[in-house]
């Protein structure tokens, strides 16, 4: 008798094409991460001031209490990018998502762009956050679009 087994592979290809994307973008976040856990007092302050003038709601968290939690969270993120058994889909959506919370900041603060959205210099450090939300996009767009291979391994069995 023969046992038939199918499941789906992804190609090299598309694991290949989309390494660059997950670990640039999952150090640089995991990194800024593991900074953010240990940040002292003023470091915390500061990001708290900063996230605050956009996301009011956000003032009922004390800054140090927040640093923790935004360092935790980049951490996630970055640690969802890097890791291969995350499905790209998956991983792509979380960077948007998070991403878009921080591009929030640069479209929601002023100061951070002129009038048409170009960055001024106290803006081009956070319109980086656009590349993540590319990237983000990217990964989805890419892993709704990669057909996947049906492999069907067929075992000989005796009658």
């Amino acid at each position: 008798m023969d046992i038939e087994r199918s499941e789906t592979a992804v190609s090299i290809a598309a694991k290949l094409r989309r390494a660059p994307l997950r670990v640039a973008s999952g150090a640089f976040i995991l990194n800024s991460g593991l900074t953010k856990l240990k940040a002292d007092e003023e470091t915390s302050q500061g990001l708290h001031g900063f996230a605050t003038g956009t996301y009011p709601f956000l003032k009922r968290i004390p800054a140090s209490s927040f640093a923790k939690v935004l360092g935790a969270g980049e951490v996630l993120v970055g640690g969802i990018l890097l890791a291969p058994m995350v499905p790209a889909g998956l991983a792509g959506l979380t960077l948007a998502g998070f991403a878009s919370g921080l591009l929030g900041l640069y479209v929601k603060t002023p100061g951070m762009h002129d009038g048409k959205m170009r960055p001024t210099q106290a803006g081009t450090p956070i319109a980086k956050d656009s590349w993540l939300v590319a990237i983000g996009t990217g990964l989805v767009l890419d892993a709704v679009t990669t057909r996947e291979k049906k492999v069907v391994k067929v075992k000989a069995g005796k009658d």
